[in-house]
């Protein structure tokens, strides 16, 4: 192959194509020099051309570029960078060191890859990852476009790729277990469970050695490359495979109606602190790409937990991340993005707070045209004390937010704390007293009981305590305030008592969750009573600790059917597809919301109080329900609604049921005829009133 060596130009930034070659450009504010170096395989051992840019033809203000005509799709490449190595003035270049380019689409050299020979000195141009020039025109969406659903008709599932296929009885052939193909072989799983949106744990390229002790970064939260989809989650292994077996799987899952969410880090990459390795961006300008510690630059600022805190609101890596997540709305089809650990986007580029209105970067990415309409989700805060929730729905006009208080208050209202009954009613409100901007929609909260980072659903009442010895940090890591009740005895039991109330305490956690105002969001297995045996920090545990377990599809059925069931009957009601605040209010003709105790009207806000009541009512659907709660340890009597004549409520879920019970669809309801219920202890029913026909 005959190529010609041309200047290039300063954009787009990455490895681009046209019809007569590739055109590289990498921005480094302090390098020397930059080298371009070409691969004639993925896992070659050395470059087979090198190609030295030039200051003067081959640089544009702090952009390096080149044009390599004759260049074609599925070239193999990297870059070297010359530079002072001054770790107290910030600088960290070293020539010898292989780097990927922060805009590679798809990335290889996996099966040579060493985290150790990037950190080592020396040369690891055997041992290095690559990236690849890909050509995005070729593939064939064939109509797809991303679905734009509104999170007020929205169920989200948080999901890991590979845990949710990998295991051997998932009934998928070896090669797509664990793969973006595997996932799609399970949407039928998904589409009848309910959901309509998955939100995917880090599929970005991330680096897999980056744990403890021989470990496996199992969760992804480790990125390499934010271009590109993790090549072991693909099926395919040629150079490209990956993004077309990832956008097979998006076109799937929109054809089943099933939103795609990205779980993005933009807050740290896979090169931790002052001892980590050189992947790309401390090679390239270290600089520029990091917060450094403000007293010794050799330091990195840490504000994430990882080792290091990305520069998001430096105009360059803010270019980086608008650019990233461009692509993957605009070539790849996602439909959002659950942003990690978002408060590191409002700070500013020395790590302090940004106090103004509304952080630059965060308004960028809401306001930004192509991303119009897509979900922004932000988990509203970090690892250095900033807490932000409320914050971003407060300032942005179309960012939502996980609600952690509405995780923790559900626990401890469900476990039995005292104290909780006004907290908890203003979770199932919509957390007003968090989202107080007027006019703001009710399902911007996304309430959630359980997420990857944490208890399963199964743990949180099996487990006193935490469980990570598996993790080799002396049960040191993970959070150690869970909330969580183990129903009397740590861990799995065959004492029939406990595991009918740990059932029970399941089955109040879910009911609360889809009876609530605000978006729900249901973690893989919990449907299931996936266990991690107690470990709540299984990032680093590929394994079957992790991994969705097939065989309690079958061995969890009865608790499956209650999900399910609960997810449909919550999406056909007006009353949950509500994008306003409910009104509190005992008779309107608006849809509303009344709180009552074991009186009716009289709720019982004092701090001893372990039970809520409350009716809901949508009379132009003429939808009306009525909800009791009950988180004490002993039956408690409640006064019901009154009712026309010939009306009468009918018990849809009483959680102190068998779980073959404990929903019943209306039709088949049976109806109440007292003016009192009784609601046995630590449990949840709820009345509907069946329309005169």
């Amino acid at each position: 192959m005959i190529l010609e060596i041309l200047p290039g130009q300063s954009f787009p930034l990455g490895a681009t194509v046209d019809s007569e070659g590739v055109n590289f450009c990498i921005f480094s504010k302090h390098a020397q020099g930059i080298d371009l170096l070409l691969f004639d395989e993925p896992n070659a051992p050395q470059p087979s051309l090198i190609i030295k840019l030039d200051p003067t033809d081959n640089k544009t203000f702090f952009y390096w570029h080149v044009f390599v005509k004759g260049l074609k799709p599925g070239q193999v490449y990297a870059y070297r960078a010359y530079g002072p190595f001054a770790p107290e003035e910030g600088h960290r270049f070293d020539h010898q060191k292989v780097l990927l380019d922060p805009y590679a689409k798809a990335i290889v050299g996996e099966e040579i890859y060493d985290r150790g020979a990037a950190r080592r000195p020396g040369d690891n141009c055997a041992k290095a990852l690559r990236g690849v020039v890909v050509d995005n025109s070729t593939y064939d969406w064939e109509g797809d476009l991303p679905l734009e659903l509104p999170y007020s008709n929205s169920i989200i599932y948080e999901l890991h790729v590979g845990g949710f296929t990998r295991n051997p009885n998932s009934g998928l052939p070896p090669s797509k277990r664990g793969t973006f193909a595997g996932l799609i072989e399970k949407i039928p799983y998904l589409k009848n469970l309910g959901v309509t949106a998955v939100e995917l744990m880090p599929i970005h390229y991330f680096d897999p050695e980056d744990a403890r002790d021989g470990l496996t970064n199992y969760w992804g939260y480790t990125t390499v490359g934010f271009f590109a989809p993790h090549r072991a989650y693909s099926s395919r292994k040629d150079p490209c495979g990956p993004l077309d077996e990832f956008r097979d799987m998006v076109k799937a899952l929109h054809r089943a109606g099933i939103e795609v969410i990205l779980d993005v880090v933009f807050n740290h990459t896979a090169e931790g602190n002052e001892t980590g390795p050189t992947l790309s961006f401390r090679g390239l300008d270290n600089y520029t790409y990091y917060i450094l510690d403000a007293l010794d630059p050799a330091l990195y600022a840490n504000y994430t937990g990882c080792g290091n805190t990305f520069k998001a609101n430096h105009p360059i890596v803010s270019h980086l991340i608008l650019e990233c997540l461009r692509y993957w709305v605009a070539e790849m089809h996602v439909d959002g993005f659950r942003f990690d650990l978002a408060s590191i986007l409002a700070r500013d580029t020395f790590g302090d707070p940004i106090q103004e209105n509304i952080p630059a970067l965060v308004w960028a990415i809401e306001s930004d045209p192509i991303l119009a309409g897509t979900k922004l989700i932000a988990e509203a805060w970090d690892a250095a004390g900033l807490y932000h929730v409320g914050r971003f729905v407060e300032l942005a006009d179309w960012f939502s937010e996980w609600n952690g208080p509405f995780r923790d208050d559900v626990r401890r209202f469900i476990k039995g704390d005292a104290g909780m009954v006004e907290r908890l009613a203003a979770r199932i409100l919509g957390s007003p007293d968090i989202y107080k901007r007027p006019n703001t929609n009710v399902n911007r909260s996304i309430n959630f009981v359980t997420c990857h980072d944490g208890f399963t659903l199964n743990d949180l009442v099996s487990y006193n305590k935490k469980h990570n010895e598996a993790n080799r940090e002396n049960n040191q890591d993970g959070a150690n305030d869970n909330e969580s009740w183990n129903c009397g005895k740590e861990g799995p039991t065959n004492d029939p008592q406990i595991e009918a109330l740990r059932l029970r305490q399941m089955k109040n956690l879910l009911t609360i969750l889809f009876i609530s105002q605000g978006t729900p969001m249901l973690l893989m297995g919990d449907e299931v009573r996936r266990t991690q045996r107690g470990n709540n920090n299984a990032y680093c545990q590929d394994n079957e600790l992790s991994w969705f377990n097939w065989d309690e599809v079958n061995s969890q059925f009865e608790l499956w059917c209650f999900v399910r069931r609960l997810i449909h009957f919550t999406q056909k009601l007006k009353l949950f597809s509500q994008e306003s605040l409910l009104k509190v209010s005992y008779s309107s003709l608006q849809p509303h919301l009344s709180w009552h105790g074991v009186k009716l009207g009289e709720p019982d806000w004092s701090y001893e109080s372990r039970t809520l009541a409350f009716s809901l009512r949508h009379p132009e659907a003429d939808e009306y329900l009525h909800v009791m709660i009950n988180a004490y340890w002993e039956p408690i009597t409640f006064e019901l609604p009154l009712l026309g004549h010939g009306e009468y409520w009918h018990c849809i879920i009483d959680t102190t049921e068998s779980l073959q019970n404990s929903f019943c669809d209306l039709e088949a309801a049976t109806p109440v005829k007292e003016q009192f219920y009784r609601v046995d202890a630590r449990s949840c029913v709820v009345l509907m009133l069946k329309p005169l026909t």
